[in-house]
């Protein structure tokens, strides 16, 4: 991969994909990863090989997305309710009326991060404090940072600052800077930047001595001698924990730099890669489609993304990225969501055209 420049991005010439594919690519893509990558979650890549060789495709028969989907559709409903206007009120008012203060029994199917949120909201403890516990670097952000890329088509900075106060309630430090990343780089993408260019406003928006950019810049030199150097550029070994802002965010765009933006090379990279296979393969499938478009993910793949099952998150039942995806579709008249997730549009029927 040639040297990355902090420059804006600049579209390809001749693009023909359109904002509307693109921002339905990028949060399909990143449904698509989520439950490519969740059976690989943790794993090691000798232990991929060693069950399934190399995954290629669904390996569950009833594949659906993680905590990575839902958290990202709690996010994108967040921003068509307050756009550029969101405040870090506004996030935590959402955290709030969506999560903590429902009675729905204990907190289930997320990370560490999302916990010690909970735990200080509940305790009475407001953003940015309410963010003071021991995992405030988890890729939680990073994972449901795509929305804000895609509402800031072509405005990485922009994208970055939105994450930002969302952000600020659950994470601080690298846990920032990753989601910033990832805003950022879909933001680009959805502007039909080339790949260099994508990764050149991911670190554009993070501190140059970071841990996230020093790994990112370690993995995308990486990039072009395939998955196994990248992962082995930025994993830190012998750490038990794989949900490292730093390295996951890197191990995805390493992936997607390998790829060089192609979506399902990108995924695929990312979730044989292991380590947090979910949330690597969803940032990398928001990445490439944004970067392609829906039409880049294969049909079957996408057929089998239905809507939120509220596994994690029970208010975000029913609702399926792709709504969400036309909610935050740039340069259309949005119809902001002004009371909650029931505001949003209800899913179609099983087996009507999205």
């Amino acid at each position: 991969m040639p040297s990355i420049a902090c420059t804006e991005p600049v579209p390809a010439p001749g693009d023909a994909v359109g904002p509307r594919d693109r921002a339905r690519g990028a949060l399909l893509g990143l449904a698509v990863g989520d439950a490519l990558g969740a059976p690989a979650e943790n794993m090691k890549p000798s232990e991929i090989r060693a069950r399934w060789g190399r995954i290629t495709g669904f390996v569950s028969d009833n594949p659906c997305g993680t905590d990575d989907t839902e958290y990202a559709i709690f996010s994108g409903l967040l921003l068509a309710r307050h756009g550029s206007a969101l405040t870090p009120a506004h996030a935590e008012g959402a955290w709030h009326q969506w999560i903590a203060d429902r009675a729905e029994g204990p907190f289930r199917g997320a990370g560490f991060s999302e916990r010690g949120t909970l735990e200080n909201l509940r305790r009475g403890l407001a953003a940015p404090i309410s963010a003071q516990h021991r995992h405030a670097w988890s890729d939680g952000l990073a994972m449901r940072a795509a929305p804000f890329g895609v509402f800031a088509a072509g405005r990485p900075a922009e994208a970055a600052r939105l994450v930002a106060i969302d952000g600020s309630v659950s994470h601080d430090g690298e846990g920032i800077h990753g989601g910033r990343a990832v805003a950022a780089g879909v933001a680009a993408a959805m502007a039909g930047a080339p790949t260099t260019a994508v990764v050149a406003a991911a670190l554009a928006v993070v501190p140059d001595d970071s841990w996230t950019a020093r790994s990112l810049r370690r993995a995308v030199t990486a990039a072009p001698l395939g998955e196994r150097a990248v992962r082995s550029a930025v994993v830190i070994g012998g750490y038990p924990w794989t949900d490292l802002a730093p390295e996951a965010v890197a191990l995805a765009f390493g992936a997607y730099a390998a790829a060089d933006g192609a979506f399902v090379q990108a995924v695929l990279t990312a979730v044989n890669m292991g380590r947090d296979a979910d949330t690597t393969a969803a940032v990398a499938g928001a990445l490439a489609g944004a970067t392609q478009g829906e039409s880049a993910i294969p049909a079957h793949w996408a057929a089998a993304i239905g809507p939120a099952r509220g596994s994690c998150l029970p208010s975000m039942r029913g609702h399926h990225v792709l709504d969400v995806a036309e909610l935050l579709v740039p340069g259309e008249d949005r119809k902001w969501v002004t009371a909650g997730p029931s505001a949003a549009p209800a899913p179609p029927a099983e087996g009507a055209p999205r």
